[in-house]
């Protein structure tokens, strides 16, 4: 599994257009291809502070979705955000009990 965690800041004044877009794309990212998992966080201490999660069953599915429009919306999203979002992609690391 390919782990994806986006971290977003978001300008106050676009919180919630941004909340609703990516809430809007959750079905559709979930129905892509290879989709295991993808949640959508706000950070309790900071309501301007947001997180994607997502888990892709192979780096293919991965780059499949990256051409999607799902992803192109996403992407276009981003504009509302007031700092770069910060994006770590790596193997997702199997449970202790594995």
């Amino acid at each position: 599994m390919i782990l994806v965690i986006m971290y977003m800041k978001v300008s106050p004044t676009k919180r919630q257009e941004l909340s609703q877009t990516i809430t809007s794309l959750l079905g559709p990212i979930r129905a892509e291809k290879g989709c295991g998992r993808c949640d959508f966080f706000h950070d309790m201490d900071d309501e301007y502070a947001l997180c994607l999660l997502q888990e892709w069953e192979t780096r293919q599915d991965l780059e499949a979705y990256r051409r999607s429009e799902c992803f192109k919306i996403l992407r276009g999203a981003m504009n509302l955000l007031a700092e770069p979002c910060e994006t770590i992609s790596c193997d997702s690391l199997h449970s202790m009990g594995d």
